[in-house]
């Protein structure tokens, strides 16, 4: 076993003269050669890595063996963490600083090729099927973000890329931040990532707003936080930050060139430029897949990522405002509480099961849901990396691979209504279908609630995995015949669905949780139809439908924050004051139906700090409706201006909201009046922020449910303390809220009608157009008969 501690010091005091000497004479570009002088101290890490994932943390109870290797590790960590420090502020020489990320590409010289780096995740393989014009093109396309004397070096390894990953990257200009280095136990972090959310006084910026933009890009790329960093992919398999390295270089310079008189325009990942504009106008605005309807296929889409011309920003990762599984934590504790309301009837949810699958980007959020809904959740996860990451996090409690100790320990938490999130490394289908011959042998039905978060939106690229194959000969199959891919995804998209209907027979509720499951479940020939309703309708509804829909109608919807100081007690001071704000509200009189959802959002906050549930920036999120978010925003922007709060704040939400996404399938699934397909709320949405102050915009195609079926925005308003951010927070939320409640009301939802008659009485300027109900049914019948 390494001595940490001793092998430190002792490497930090032999390299201590020859570090001063690089950083006082030498430029970082100039000596990139030298980085083998810590090559002793990345193998150690490496191999102290490796060593720690040695024994198996799998059944939730480590032999004692392990976990006397695993404290003596935590130990041993602990002694060097004095000399871990010094030897961080030394690495940093061997990093790229902020300043230099904001200096433009780095080109004299260029990087290292160091390729994919070894022991993160990686995006899965594409397959775009490009035609040799179009290949050549993709190459073109890539190499016109440098100069002609570097084309023909570039073009070999881009071409490479092309080749063997379906896409061009631009690994060699992946910042020289060593990701793999990031090494994690459950309990600490013995090296923190460098790629993080810095606080906002780091950043070389000329104004604050560009700076606070760094800081929400600089968390989504964050390894503790990015599903596939290298990839540039945050969340969701493909949701996209940028398309390539190139561009990241790029917008880091311009934010730190960017006066209060310019705004950044970003098309799909390329930075078109900055672009002279008044200063109440958004310093940046976002566009991601907007492409002409008739050509908004997956395969076309596939062609065009391929070719770097179009990109999938999914929702929150594309407009730099995702806060890590946090995000999503909330969402879905609210949507099991609601859930246990109204299909079991209870409010207390001790000792009933929850089963579902995905613990990657957005869905890792279920397994500390389920905790804090007080249930007992089992999600299957087949990738490893996942599954372990969340684990070590501290977001799931147990992991096994076994799934007779999976249903052993589902059995003694249900009888001893133990809350508990356990993760199984397996396929999903393979649990269903353990449940079912559960059921059939013993009659005993195992599970409550169900629903599902793999990718599905993206089914046929990493998305869903198979059940017939294992992790690693499914992402073999998934390049190498993309068809036979397709037909394996589709069987076991079948045999899911049988499990689940036995099961749901038998007294269990599931549930579509917007990710296109049902839709691609329906695509593949499962049994999911419901005879005699619409086509966005299925045999089991989707969340929106029946759980979170009349939350959308009342104006509730995923409100969010981020403190760029990076300090946990600016971000316990805005807990409180929303804690405040909120209390304030129901003791002044709401409705009932209001007053439920204020107490579920006070109760979140309060435990909000015993979850850990911050991962990345330091941020929260709760549900709260427009008359909520002007107040909380109003009291942050005061507490900053009494400098109560330490630095400017981020306002956001996710585009799953209110007004931000229409979604047919998911965010207005429970539109009934035609008018599901149709976009005019998001895109008005995106326009109206813009005009009413936000400090960027964005607007993308696809998001949960998949490319070509989405249509959302979302936007990001720097609070700073001044009167003028307080009169732009009042009517850009107030805007923000009440565009997708009027538009939910004209389509004949008796709760957004009643939220937005309320909202008129209390804002004199507001007029909306109101629906009048058609009584007597049976004139329609008379009139088109006659």
């Amino acid at each position: 076993m390494y001595n940490c501690s001793l092998f430190l010091q002792v490497c930090s005091h032999n390299m201590r003269g020859s570090i001063v000497q690089w950083r006082r004479h030498w430029t970082w570009l100039e000596l990139r050669n030298l980085g083998s002088k810590l090559g002793c101290l990345i193998n150690l890490l490496h191999d102290l890595r490796l060593w720690a994932q040695s024994w198996s943390p799998y059944s939730g109870n480590s032999p004692s063996g392990c976990q006397h290797r695993h404290r003596l590790w935590l130990c041993e960590c602990n002694k060097g963490q004095k000399a871990a420090a010094q030897f961080k502020q030394m690495f940093k020489a061997d990093m790229s600083s902020l300043e230099e990320i904001c200096g433009g590409l780095p080109l004299q010289p260029l990087p290292e090729n160091r390729g994919r780096t070894k022991g993160v995740p990686h995006a899965p393989v594409r397959t775009p099927n490009l035609t040799a014009q179009e290949e050549k093109l993709a190459l073109q396309n890539a190499l016109r973000y440098f100069p002609p004397e570097v084309h023909k070096e570039l073009a070999l390894e881009f071409a490479e890329e092309l080749k063997l990953y379906g896409h061009i990257y631009m690994y060699r200009f992946c910042p020289e931040i060593e990701m793999s280095l990031a090494v994690t136990t459950r309990h600490f972090p013995l090296y923190p990532t460098e790629y993080r959310a810095y606080p906002i006084e780091e950043y070389p910026c000329k104004i604050k707003s560009a700076a606070a933009i760094m800081h929400m890009i600089m968390n989504n790329l964050d390894p503790s936080v990015a599903q596939f960093p290298q990839e540039l992919v945050t969340y969701g398999g493909n949701g996209q930050v940028f398309s390539n390295w190139a561009q990241f270089w790029l917008v880091m310079y311009y934010l730190s060139e960017m006066t209060e008189e310019q705004t950044l325009v970003m098309y799909s990942g390329h930075p078109l430029g900055l672009f002279p504009s008044p200063w109440y106008a958004p310093r940046l605005i976002i566009t991601n897949g907007m492409v002409i309807s008739n050509y908004s296929s997956r395969d076309e889409y596939e062609k065009m990522f391929a070719m770097g011309v179009t990109m999938y920003g999914q929702m929150t990762a594309g407009s730099y405002c995702y806060i890590g599984p946090q995000g999503i934590v909330h969402g879905t504790v609210l949507t099991v509480l609601n859930a246990g309301r109204r299909y079991l009837g209870m409010e207390d949810l001790a000792g009933r099961v929850f089963v579902t699958s995905g613990l990657g980007g957005m869905s890792g959020a279920q397994a500390k849901a389920a905790v804090i809904a007080g249930c007992v959740g089992i999600i299957a996860e087949v990738d490893e990396a996942a599954l372990l990451k969340r684990y070590r996090q501290g977001w799931l409690m147990e992991i096994t691979d076994s799934l007779d100790h999976c249903i052993a320990r589902l059995r003694d938490a249900r009888e001893n209504k133990i809350s508990l999130s356990l993760g199984y490394h397996g396929n999903v289908v393979d649990l269903w279908e353990r449940l079912v011959y559960e059921l059939d042998t013993t009659g005993e039905q195992l599970v409550d609630l169900g629903s599902d978060q793999t990718s599905c939106h993206n089914p046929f690229s990493g998305g869903y995995y198979p059940v017939q194959l294992s992790f690693e000969e499914a992402n073999q199959l998934m390049s190498t015949n993309p068809g036979r891919f397709r037909t394996l995804v589709q069987e076991s998209l079948r045999r899911q669905v049988a499990a689940i209907n036995r099961l749901s027979d038998k007294g269990m509720f599931f549930w579509d949780y917007g990710n296109a499951f049902l839709l691609e479940a329906q695509r593949a020939g499962a049994d999911v139809e419901k005879r005699g309703a619409n086509k966005i309708e299925f045999r089991y509804p989707s969340y929106v439908q029946h759980i979170m829909g009349d939350i959308f109608s009342l104006g509730f919807g995923p409100f969010r924050w981020v403190c760029t100081s990076g300090d946990p007690q600016d971000l316990a001071t805005t807990d409180l004051i929303a804690t405040s704000v909120l209390e304030d509200a129901i003791h002044q009189g709401v409705s009932a139906s209001v007053k439920q959802q204020y107490q579920d959002n006070i109760r979140w906050i309060r435990e909000a700090g015993k979850h850990s549930l911050v991962v990345g920036s330091q941020a929260r999120i709760l549900y709260s409706d427009q008359k909520g978010r002007v107040a909380i925003a109003v009291a942050i922007n005061r507490a900053i201006a009494e400098k109560r709060i330490k630095a400017p704040v981020v306002l956001s939400r996710d585009h799953h909201d209110v007004s931000g996404t229409d979604s047919p399938y998911r965010e207005t699934s429970n539109i009934y009046d035609g008018s599901a397909f149709c976009a005019d709320m998001a895109v008005q949405n995106f326009v109206g922020d813009a005009v009413r102050g936000a400090t960027w915009v964005s607007l993308h195609n696809g998001g949960g449910v998949g490319w070509g079926e989405v249509i959302n925005g979302g936007f990001g308003l720097v609070l700073d303390g001044s009167a003028e951010a307080e009169k732009q927070a009042k009517i850009m939320l107030s805007w923000d809220v009440s565009n997708g409640v009027a538009r939910r009301c004209w389509s004949g939802n008796s709760n957004a009608y009643e939220t937005i008659c309320q909202a008129m009485e209390e804002t004199g300027k507001l007029k909306v157009t109101l629906p009048h109900k058609v009584v007597d049914e049976s004139i329609l019948e008379q009139a088109l008969h006659r």
